[in-house]
């Protein structure tokens, strides 16, 4: 039996399938070389075979759902077959070379010179203060901008970024590279995806730092515009390490209104004045309750995260602005236990009101000239 209606070309079905992304990748699967073939038959059943990047994958139900719908909306098209097929070893070379530039060596694409990617590595003096809630909330409402935004859950001893954003998926490994998992269209990668149940990472110093270099490097993480680093409280072995992989980092201080933990804080804020990085501003998690009648409880004290801010700024010799001041709200810790964060859950929330202020201002700070390649001639030529 054949149809009346005209048949879709080959071509028509390629041009199609062009808006179909890998969900890992986020790039064309015909870019990527995933499409093994297309036959479009008199009867207007179309049967496209599609290369799935490793066996196993994830992500195979999603692709052929979206293949199905994208050759579906074709005219002529009554039915849509799709098979599925696994690279051979030698194309998954081939995809890995493309993707990482012809670059055989992994490589940490932020600390070249002409990345554009803002990083800012989130630290605190101590532990308790809210810097993974800070971070997540800052990522989401990143992304809630446009903005393609990674993070790193640098934490290793501490990992809490995973169950925050709301996902126990696993990367997937492509050759040499590893494809991070998204939540709330956020890639995010965490030592809690390698390890079993809620085992514990019994590391010293040199582990540590290979780890965070695999993340940063064996991690294809695409065109980021914001790359946030939960890191773990104080100045220690993660801090110095994140310094020599991305020495174009930023840090942001996340502290409390005690002043106790406001003077812990300025510690971690000044190991930039021993790495050389910049540090992008304070912000103060826990600054009150707002009580029924409208008045506030400042349950911590006051003052810490502006003590904070005016200590860094006399110790760099440049304004380190506070950033925000983040009500206490319960609210915040039960969206991170669920896993959706308060940007999201509850925007109107007045914490929430403030993650996203803090957001918008990181969001639109411009990159320094430092390594990057400017249009002009010396004078006289």
């Amino acid at each position: 039996m054949t149809t009346t209606q005209p048949l879709p070309t080959v071509d028509a079905v390629r041009e199609a399938l062009a808006g179909v992304q890998d969900p890992e990748i986020r790039r064309p699967i015909t870019e990527l070389g995933m499409v093994k073939d297309v036959v479009v038959g008199q009867d207007g059943t179309v049967d496209v075979a599609v290369f799935l990047t490793v066996a196993g994958c994830p992500m195979r139900d999603r692709i052929t759902k979206d293949v199905t719908t994208a050759v579906s909306a074709l005219e002529g098209v009554r039915q849509v077959r799709v098979e599925l097929d696994v690279m051979s070893d030698a194309q998954r070379t081939d995809l890995r070379k493309s993707l990482r530039g012809g670059v055989e060596e992994p490589r940490i694409p932020f600390a070249e010179p002409g990345s554009l990617t803002r990083v800012y590595c989130v630290a605190s003096g101590k532990g308790g203060v809210g810097k993974s809630s800070v971070t997540v909330n800052l990522a989401v409402a990143m992304a809630a901008r446009g903005l393609s935004v990674g993070v790193v859950d640098a934490d290793i001893y501490g990992h809490s970024i995973p169950r925050m954003l709301g996902t126990d998926d696993k990367p997937t490994q492509v050759e040499k590279m590893i494809m991070p998992p998204q939540a709330h269209g956020v890639k995010l990668i965490s030592i809690g995806m390698f390890t079993p149940g809620n085992a514990p990472v019994v590391w010293r110093g040199p582990m540590l730092h290979r780890a965070l270099q695999q993340f940063l490097a064996d991690v294809f993480w695409g065109d980021l515009d914001v790359l946030l680093l939960d890191l773990p409280p104080g100045t220690g072995d993660v801090a110095i390490s994140v310094a020599q992989l991305v020495p174009n980092g930023e840090i942001l201080v996340v502290t409390t209104p005690q002043q106790a933990a406001a003077e812990v804080a300025e510690r971690a804020g000044s190991i930039a004045l021993q790495t050389r990085q910049r540090i992008a501003g304070v912000v103060e998690n826990m600054s009150w309750l707002e009580m029924p009648d409208g008045t506030r409880m400042e349950v911590f004290g006051s003052g810490g995260g502006q003590a904070v801010a005016d200590s860094l700024t006399r110790a760099v010799g440049s304004d380190v602005p506070l950033l925000g001041q983040v009500p206490l709200d319960p609210r915040l810790r039960e969206q991170g236990d669920s896993g959706t964060p308060i940007v999201l859950a509850d925007p109107e929330a007045p914490a929430a009101k403030v993650l996203t202020d803090v957001a918008a201002k990181l969001s639109v700070r411009s990159r320094g000239l430092a390594g990057r390649l400017l249009n002009v001639s010396p004078a006289g030529r």
